[in-house]
């Protein structure tokens, strides 16, 4: 589990969109906030969107709970829109999986609420969170 939710956060971190759409079934479904999706074009498509809105995005997941086939984690984000004001996001994911170990079906509650730059705390150069960055229980969120 450690490592399944590790490769996401590195998918998102690193901006593979094609890592995030192809890590789902073909005809998946997601709610996302306010977006329900169906099949890997959609989440293609709000995923490129996401990436364009959310600028100097960082995020860190970490697992809540676990089933044979499902996953729950929480996760937290920090980004700036195109107009440089911050942002972070709180949340946690539902995660349905396929014999294959795909995801079949992901919903996500978020709460996101401006902050200023000088209150972010996940700081590391682009791409993948140093091994040595806190998780989300040691900074306490």
């Amino acid at each position: 589990m450690q490592q399944r939710v590790r490769d996401a956060e590195c998918a998102w971190n690193t901006r593979s969109c094609d890592t995030i759409v192809l890590s789902n079934t073909i005809d998946c479904q997601w709610r996302n906030r306010v977006y329900f999706l169906w099949g890997r074009e959609q989440v293609r498509t709000y995923v490129e969107r996401q990436m364009r809105r959310e600028i100097d995005q960082r995020m860190i997941f970490e697992p809540w709970a676990e089933g044979e086939r499902q996953l729950s984690l929480r996760f937290a984000s920090e980004f700036r829109n195109d107009s440089g004001l911050w942002f972070r996001v709180y949340g946690c994911e539902e995660m349905e999986f396929d014999e294959a170990g795909l995801v079949r079906r992901r919903f996500t509650s978020a709460n996101e609420h401006a902050i200023q730059e000088h209150e972010r705390v996940l700081r590391w150069a682009a791409g993948p969170r140093p091994s040595d960055h806190p998780s989300l229980s040691e900074l306490g969120f």
